[in-house]
């Protein structure tokens, strides 16, 4: 299992639209080969933060969706919106108490 990170901060005035893509989205990516689990959280101290939080069965699917029309348009319309670069990493779980 590949645990995903998307750290993203976005303009003040486009977190909403940020939301509408996410929300136009959501369902597909869940919806996609090897898509466990899919969340998105938003820091409590800085309204504009976000990060995505997904579960994957293995990189090769992550990668398809990497790959896939539905994460190009997605980031399409999402890149424009960010005040800053994104930071994406990528773990696995090593001790779950």
């Amino acid at each position: 299992m590949l645990i995903r990170y998307v750290r993203m901060t976005f303009q003040e005035d486009k977190v909403a639209d940020f939301l509408k893509v996410f929300d136009d989205s959501k369902e597909q990516i869940r919806a996609m080969r090897g898509c466990e689990y899919l969340e998105l959280m938003r820091d409590i101290n800085q309204p504009s933060v976000f990060m995505t939080h997904s579960h994957w069965l293995s990189e090769d699917d992550l990668n398809n969706y990497r790959d896939s029309a539905l994460f190009k348009s997605t980031w399409a319309k999402t890149k424009p919106l960010f005040a800053d670069k994104p930071m994406a990493f990528s773990v696995e779980s090593v001790v779950v108490v």
